[in-house]
């Protein structure tokens, strides 16, 4: 945590437009592209159509990638937060807590996200996304606070490597199953079968399990280096190089996920070593792409819709869970959907329920309303 004249920290408008693109496809983008697919029948709509829906287990949409985007974009704040509170000289006690507190506070919201206010514990479901990110991020955070980029990267390969090498030299036979990386025979969620309380989703698997969340500190690792790296005073006069770099790196992540999914499947249900370097080298290209246009060639107007849905991620996370907005969708769009071909229907729905969503955020976001954890 050394001050060693870090630059006054800036925050990145790019940052906040990924991060409300990638919220995008939960408040009602999906439901848009499929619409369009639905409705004209293009091959390129068919094909995102396709790639808005999960892989059942081995192999890769884009939908995999919206939860570990997340993760990584958190993982990208962290140097920056971390060195606002130095400059502010927060105590290290105080950054520790507030580092914890986050991390328990999004296990707990997750827990209630997928429960409810539900008191029957032996049934409750206690993996969730929030509480990865909570716990990914947290760890992360720890790791990073404590050791140099040197160690940092040891602790990244360590983790990467050693869940790989766990999987393979202990699989499980308690299921009869002789597949090392399937549902029942993988070493993961045999441990999660031991050890977690209440229900698993799957029964005999949970893809937000204890175990698979090894693997996923390292989606926030690499978050985090590339938030220091942004935040270094390194190529700050030669920013198209800075940019270089990271699209360098991405790709070269890119590559090392895929030639690594020969030895251990892209899974994200397992959050696999390749699925975590492969993620990982998407979400820099994206990041990159979009820090180019927004933060450096400053075309910014475009990025506002996005922006708006960015600042306050959990916010419509958790709304969208608790709120109907399916039936505020019904009562103010069902009668253009009645006077509209059949074939219309998905596509107003999804601009409806967007449409829905943004407003209330961007109320949130005129009243300066923004839940912060």
């Amino acid at each position: 945590m050394e001050n060693e004249n870090k630059p006054a920290v800036k925050r990145l408008y790019s940052l906040d437009a990924l991060r409300g693109f990638d919220m995008f496809w939960i408040a009602g983008g999906e439901g848009i592209f499929v619409g369009l697919a639905s409705l004209t029948g293009w091959p390129i709509f068919l094909w995102w159509s396709v790639q808005l829906g999960h892989v059942q287990w081995h192999g890769f949409h884009f939908e995999d990638m919206i939860f570990p985007l997340f993760l990584f974009i958190a993982g990208i704040s962290f140097p920056f937060s971390l060195a606002k509170r130095i400059s502010n000289n927060d105590s290290r006690r105080s950054i520790y807590k507030h580092v914890i507190s986050r991390g328990l506070i999004l296990v707990l919201l997750g827990i209630v996200y997928n429960n409810g206010v539900n008191f029957d514990f032996a049934h409750l479901r206690y993996g969730s996304v929030l509480g990865r990110i909570g716990l990914a991020w947290m760890f992360g955070a720890l790791i990073f606070m404590n050791t140099r980029l040197s160690w940092r990267i040891i602790w990244l390969v360590v983790l990467l490597i050693g869940y790989w090498l766990l999987l393979v030299l202990f699989p499980a036979h308690d299921l009869g199953s002789t597949d090392i990386f399937s549902r029942e025979g993988n070493l993961a969620s045999y441990i999660d079968r031991l050890l977690m309380p209440g229900k698993l989703y799957l029964d005999n698997h949970d893809p937000e399990g204890l175990f698979s969340t090894i693997p996923a500190i390292g989606t926030a690792l690499l978050g985090m280096f590339t938030g220091e790296f942004m935040l270094s005073k390194y190529l700050n006069d030669k920013p198209l190089k800075k940019v270089l770099y990271l699209i360098l790196a991405g790709i070269a992540l890119v590559i090392i996920g895929r030639i690594w999914n020969l030895a251990f499947p892209i899974n994200k249900n397992l959050w696999t070593s390749s699925f975590v370097c492969f993620v990982g080298g998407l979400s820099l290209l994206l990041f990159s792409i979009f820090y180019l246009i927004i933060d450096m060639w400053q075309y910014k107007k475009w990025a506002f819709f996005f922006v708006v849905i960015g600042m306050n991620p959990i916010t419509i996370y958790l709304t969208e869970r608790i709120v109907n907005f399916g039936s505020a969708t019904k009562f103010l769009f069902g009668g253009l959907t009645a006077l509209m071909p059949a074939a219309w229907a998905e596509l107003i729905d999804g601009i409806g329920l967007t449409t829905i969503a943004w407003l209330f955020l961007y109320f949130l976001y005129k009243k300066k309303i923004f839940l912060k954890i």
